[in-house]
C-alpha cells in the first residue's frame, strides 16, 4: 500500500484539491504514510500542489490535485 494508491486517488478525481487528511480517508492508508508518499510524488513533480494555510504551529497545510 502507498504511493500508487494516492496516485490513484488523485488520478481519479482529477481535477479536485484535496488535502492529506481528505487523501487518507478516500485511500484508507494512515496519514503518515500518505504524507511520505506525497512528498516523494512532489519530488518527482507528479502531483500539484498549493499552499492552503496555516495550522496550529508553523506548519503549512497543502493542497494536493493530480498533474495532467
Amino acid at each position: 500500500m502507498g504511493q500508487q494508491e494516492v496516485y490513484d486517488f488523485l488520478k481519479a478525481h482529477p481535477i479536485e484539491w484535496f488535502t492529506s487528511k481528505e487523501i487518507s480517508k478516500g485511500v484508507n492508508i494512515s496519514i503518515g504514510s500518505v504524507t511520505v508518499c506525497l512528498k516523494k510524488l512532489r519530488e518527482n513533480d507528479e502531483v500539484k500542489y498549493k499552499a492552503i494555510g496555516k495550522t496550529g504551529g508553523k506548519r503549512t497545510q497543502y493542497s494536493y490535485c493530480f498533474k495532467n
